[in-house]
């Protein structure tokens, strides 16, 4: 367990809030890892306790610490959204196996869900630092832009080795794709659907449904990696 400070937040989508954190002396962790993080000494505490495990969004060379989430009214959010710079958490990590395969020759396919980008922001971040090169291809589906978090720096990191497929499921003046993440959207974007490892994470039902229709494509659960997000 390590003390954490937190320095400073952020916007970045429509009810979506980044948390910077000064990094603990001596951690590291590998890009798609989790933590869980303790509330010390809250003014309140909900049936879930003082503990939650986040994302860690930032990439492993970063400075800080970071953590993005959908802001809830409950007594974990009410005290983070309103804490000041300097305020003290701990932190017991890292934690997770979200991590990108060793095996260039085998593209990865990630698939997210709203909230569900802050594993592969971090793992695009790190795949572009180090100059990594499996090929890549982003599935990032929302109901609008303005809730999509991390979206105008997603575009940007697109290259040779990155692609972007953004979909936007609810959005009237959007001219891009529609579609939800679906057999038919995959087959749209992905030449191979088999030659892939698929890495998914988002709500439990989105992570369930994405599970089965990867079955139904003839995808072995060896080949898929998943993490689910809660709403809390």
């Amino acid at each position: 367990m390590a003390e954490i400070k937190l320095l400073r937040r952020e916007p970045v989508a429509e009810g979506t809030l980044a948390f910077y954190f000064e990094k603990p002396a001596g951690f590291s962790h590998e890009a798609g890892q989790n933590a869980m993080f303790t509330l010390v000494d809250p003014r309140e505490e909900d049936a879930a306790g003082p503990s939650r495990a986040f994302t860690i969004a930032s990439a492993p060379h970063e400075r800080e610490l970071m953590i993005a989430t959908r802001m809830r009214d409950s007594a974990f959010k009410r005290f983070l959204g309103t804490a000041h710079p300097g305020t003290k958490l701990e932190m017991e990590g890292p934690l997770g196996v979200m991590v990108l395969h060793e095996d260039a020759s085998r593209p990865a396919v990630f698939l997210a869900g709203g909230i569900g980008i802050t594993p592969f922001l971090a793992m695009v971040r790190d795949a572009a630092r180090r100059q990594l090169p499996h090929q890549i291809v982003l599935f990032y589906s929302n109901r609008r832009p303005q809730d999509a978090a991390f979206l105008a720096e997603l575009e940007r990191l697109q290259g040779p080795k990155f692609r972007l497929v953004t979909t936007m499921t609810d959005a009237s003046e959007w001219e891009g794709e529609k579609r939800r993440i679906s057999r038919e959207l995959l087959a749209a974007h992905v030449p191979d659907v088999r030659a892939p490892l698929y890495y998914f994470a988002g709500p439990p039902g989105m992570t369930m449904a994405v599970q089965g229709m990867l079955k139904e494509l003839g995808v072995s659960e060896d080949d898929m990696r998943s993490e689910e997000f809660y709403g809390y």
